[in-house]
């Protein structure tokens, strides 16, 4: 039995010696390589905290101390220390174990965080909740990666955190996991303040500090060497050498930095940690990502921040044959910016995820990566869009719902002209709740001024992008999911308003359902009117295109039908569907409106298909509820019609 199969809990890591230790992060390593390959996943952040994460359970009593990582994907290591090791051939799988932290899979996991930038806040919250109770031997340990902590959201919450003068003080351990990246090298004047930090041990900057006090003090001899090696004496004084800059004028006490890979360093500073006593401390700890797999170290572009299936050797994935959206959106970017001097492209740290690497290569100086700092990055547009440029701002769906304060109130409100890129829209599988692109149209669509596209293929993706950044007085959105564009779905004819008809019924007759097709939908609408047609009843299929603000003629076509069926991957609840509803209404329209979204809940992880099939979006309960929602008569007039012809 190896190490790693005999730990059935933290307690078991504790009664290891320092080489039983070396053997197990091997260990962690090489199991970590090899399901991880299988599994896809983040498999360089967590080979970067085997040692580190060993030494916070071996120091602190989980789950009575409260850990809580940022983010959430640098948790295997934790999963695997915590009784879960057997369900790793399941991770990022339909009820499988989630690639984050979760409350449903074990006590340890606090804060299913796969956001970044929010645990010194959970941190401070709840260990002002261990004070006012009384519970003053409750330990609260937050991992947060450099990449993190570019995120305002993290400062605030170290800004509230250096101002507590409680008592007792707050038993607080803030690890920062400097590797110094994100999915890329980490950007911004705090990771150069880290790399500062890094060019010297704790121990040479306080014989330097000591050396330089004796020196202005004049004292000699032997009283000098006393003095000097005093300071390593006094615990105040180890973990706050004035050379640590911000988080000494914070007022936050400083250890480090430290090697995170050195398991006797880790765990001498965490004892350290948490036997200070005067409040929070901040532990600085020296990582390196993709730590003890070659492939992943020789990896310039993110050290295999995120994996797919690979070759656990070589790191290699078989190369696809398929087409991305993202990619799509990279190409055309770049012929736009060769075209329009004024096209400039923001990104939150994630250059190469929103395809932006080869528009990164060619425009060095039009591309601004602002770090995770999704704000920031949104009023940032709104300032280089007044100054007379067209910003794209490049992201994830998930993660706009971080700025939507600016997109309102810099964006709209002042009517700049900012083009919003939508990657992994709708439902995005393998990464959970979080990442599901769902919540982006309901979220928009009270923004006034806005307008919001949502291609069905790559050439309405390229087309769709270019009508974008022609509008310089309001905010446009362009939206699509992840993975693989397929084939082109031309249209039979385009409307003046730039509706396409991508099926409809012979001149004169009276077709029953209007199918309105979000987005990556088009396929699936045929379907539903394939199988329609074999109930008796017609159907005509349109994609808006631009789904928000709708379209005018999509109120007149519902006017000729029985029934309009909206088929989209965002949320029900105030989607493209909604406002369909609301603009029959005005219109005095009692044409009614079958909304085929996502239900208005946290979706677990799994396929794409799978998640769609689950919340209805397949063609068989399609057609069912289609059938359930036209009038009586024109479905029993249908169902005549359908047995004569059978």
């Amino acid at each position: 039995m190896t190490f790693l199969e005999s730990l059935g809990s933290p307690a078991d890591l504790r009664r290891l010696d320092a080489s039983e230790c070396d053997v197990l992060a091997k260990e962690i390593r090489d199991y970590l390589i090899t399901t991880v390959s299988g599994t896809g996943g983040h498999l360089g952040p967590n080979l970067g905290v085997v040692e580190l994460t060993m030494g916070i359970h071996r120091t602190f009593d989980s789950p009575r101390d409260t850990i809580i990582f940022d983010v959430g994907h640098q948790t295997y290591v934790h999963k695997l220390l915590t009784g879960r090791r057997e369900e790793f051939a399941t991770l990022r799988q339909r009820d499988g174990l989630s690639g984050y932290p979760s409350r449903s899979e074990s006590d340890h996991d606090v804060v299913e965080n796969s956001h970044a930038s929010a645990s010194l806040s959970w941190a401070d919250g709840i260990a002002k909740a261990r004070q006012l109770k009384g519970e003053d031997d409750r330990h609260v340990v937050a991992v947060i990666g450099d990449g993190a902590l570019t995120g305002g959201m993290a400062w605030e919450a170290l800004n509230t955190i250096a101002a507590d003068t409680s008592t007792p003080p707050r038993r607080l351990v803030i690890i920062v996991n400097d590797n110094g990246r994100s999915y890329a090298p980490t950007v911004g004047g705090f990771a150069a303040h880290l790399d500062e930090l890094r060019t010297t041990s704790s121990y040479e900057r306080l014989l330097t500090w000591g050396k330089e006090t004796l020196r202005q003090s004049g004292r000699p001899g032997r009283a000098a060497y006393s003095a000097i090696h005093g300071v390593k004496r006094g615990l105040k004084d180890m973990v706050s050498p004035p050379e640590t800059g911000m988080f000494d004028e914070l007022g936050i006490k400083y250890l480090g930095p430290v090697d995170g890979h050195d398991q006797s360093s880790v765990d001498k500073a965490l004892q350290l940690a948490k036997q200070f006593d005067g409040g929070p401390i901040i532990v600085h700890m020296i990582t390196q990502k993709g730590h003890g797999f070659d492939p992943a170290l020789n990896d310039d572009a993110d050290q295999f921040h995120s994996v797919g299936v690979i070759d656990p050797v070589t790191g290699r994935s078989t190369p696809s044959k398929s087409t991305s959206w993202t990619s799509v959106f990279g190409t055309e970017i770049c012929e736009l910016a060769e075209e329009r001097e004024d096209i400039v492209a923001i990104t939150a740290a994630m250059l190469l995820p929103v395809g932006l690497a080869k528009f990164a290569e060619e425009f060095p100086d039009r591309v601004f990566d602002v770090g995770i700092a999704e704000q920031h990055a949104v009023a940032s547009a709104a300032g280089l869009s007044y100054g007379g440029l067209h910003p794209v701002v490049c992201i994830y769906s998930t993660f706009l719902s971080r700025a939507f304060d600016q997109v309102l109130m810099d964006v709209a409100l002042h009517r700049q002209g900012v083009t919003f890129v939508l990657d992994r829209a709708g439902i995005t599988g393998p990464d959970g709740a979080s990442h599901h692109g769902i919540w982006d149209i309901a979220m928009l669509r009270v923004v006034p001024g806005l307008r919001l596209a949502a291609p069905r293929d790559a050439a309405r993706l390229t087309e769709e992008l270019r009508e974008a950044v022609t509008v310089s007085d309001a905010p446009t959105v362009v939206r699509f999911p992840r993975g693989s564009v397929g084939a082109d779905i031309p249209a039979l004819r385009r409307l003046d308003d730039g509706v396409d008809i991508l099926r409809e019924e012979p001149a004169g007759s009276r077709p029953h359902v209007l199918i309105v097709s979000v987005g990556p939908f088009a396929t699936l609408a045929g379907d539903v009117a394939d199988r329609l047609g074999e109930q008796g009843l017609s159907a005509t299929i349109i994609d808006p295109r631009w789904v928000l603000p709708v379209p005018g003629s999509v109120v007149d076509l519902a006017a000729d039908h029985s029934l309009v069926a909206v088929i989209e991957d965002g949320v029900k609840i105030g989607g493209v569907g909604s406002q369909i509803q609301h603009d029959l209404r005005d219109a005095d329209s009692r044409i009614g409106v079958l909304e085929l979204g996502v239900p208005d809940e946290f979706l677990p992880q799994g396929t794409r298909d799978e998640i769609l099939t689950e919340v209805g979006l397949d063609v068989d309960t399609i057609v069912a509820d289609i059938l359930r929602a036209l009038p009586a008569e024109v479905a029993d007039r249908a169902d005549q019609s359908s047995r004569r012809a059978v």
